[in-house]
């Protein structure tokens, strides 16, 4: 399944998600410093769930959040992508933007550019009008990737699937429309 790309960037490959991707997947959502800003980790079969939901996203909407691998080492980092979303708030139903990779890919420039080149595919290919991204307010890093690629504030909010988590609650969500994509 690998280097089966729906689209590539300069570094990066985005693709939909094979059983072959649940151990790497796995461990890195077993990862306390990457999901530090989630109300927890996840189990092995969490994350086999978690990828059936993402394949089956990708069937009824053309995308989802991609596996995404390092082009020139075939390497697994975790996924940048997009992802329908209809909880109740201001902002959705819409589109969202996300990204979650293992901590030897951070600092490297994959999620910016990972992102930008979701964008891309979200507007010219899927001819999306808009793209939103949301974090808690404390993910600092994920915010700075959102204006990096062009994305503007839109508001905070309480976000309801996480109500039972208060200290994950508040959210901030940015927003981008296809007419000012560059």
């Amino acid at each position: 399944m690998k280097n089966n790309y729906i689209f590539t960037s300069e570094r990066l490959g985005f693709r939909n998600w094979s059983k072959e991707d649940i151990a790497a997947f796995a461990a890195l959502n077993a990862n306390m410093e990457v999901m530090q800003h989630f109300p927890n980790t996840h189990t092995k079969e969490e994350t086999k769930a978690m990828i059936t939901r993402f394949q089956d996203h990708y069937e009824k909407y053309g995308y989802t959040y991609f596996a995404t691998d390092v082009l020139d080492t075939g390497e697994f980092i975790g996924f940048i992508g997009l992802a329908f979303q209809s909880y109740t708030s201001e902002f959705t139903p819409a589109t969202d933007i996300g990204w979650r990779l293992k901590k030897n890919a951070w600092n490297k420039g994959y999620a910016t550019e990972g992102a930008t080149r979701c964008l891309e595919y979200a507007f010219t290919t899927l001819q999306l009008d808009k793209v939103i991204a949301t974090c808690t307010i404390n993910n600092t890093k994920s915010e700075n990737v959102m204006r990096k690629i062009g994305m503007t504030k839109l508001g905070y909010f309480k976000h309801p699937l996480l109500k039972e988590y208060p200290n994950y609650e508040e959210c901030i969500c940015y927003g981008i429309k296809n007419s000012n994509f560059k």
